[in-house]
This record gives structure tokens, sequence and C-alpha cells, in this order.
């Protein structure tokens, strides 16, 4: 019986996630460097802890759906770096 490695996003040789595809692969590079760098940004932000819960949240949904669409995860995350960016950070819950 044939062992298969584990991956982050599945088990390795199964025709997962970017196996065969190199373009894929560097997109899940780049979505995960992406989203380590919002993460220390997220953190480095002078916002209550309910402002900082809701930016991580959407942080965490972008991981997840990186699981099922990566190029609709890529264009999320880049709304939320653009955000970011521009200083938009959402209210917190009930504000």
């Amino acid at each position: 019986m044939e062992r298969r490695r584990e991956t982050p996003y599945g088990r390795g040789g199964d025709g997962g996630p970017g196996e065969d595809d190199p373009r894929e692969t560097a997109l899940y590079a780049l979505v995960a460097e992406r989203l380590r760098v919002a993460h220390a940004r997220v953190r480095a932000l002078n916002v209550s802890d309910e402002t900082r819960v809701v930016l991580v949240r959407r942080l965490l949904a972008v991981t997840e759906s990186a699981k099922r669409d990566l190029p609709a995860a890529a264009r999320r995350l880049g709304r939320i770096v653009a955000d970011l960016e521009a200083g938009r950070t959402p209210p917190p819950p009930g504000g």
C-alpha cells in the first residue's frame, strides 16, 4: 500500500491543490506570506481588542476559504490589506 504525505491542504499525491500546477503552488505561497504579514500588521494595530478580534476572524476566514477557492481568497485578502493600508478598520461588534 502506497503511503502519501500529509500537506496543509490535504494528502499529497491525490491531485490536491497546487500539486501539478506551479502557478497555483506559487499563489498558495504568496497568499500564505501575505496572510502572515497581515496577521503581524493586525497584532501591531492600536485598536480595541474587539476590533482586533474582528480582523483576525476575517483573516482566518480567508485562510479557510483558500482551501476551496484560492483565487477568491487572494482577492478577499487583497481587499482586507487595502483597508488596513488606508487606515480603515471595522467597528467593534455592536458598535
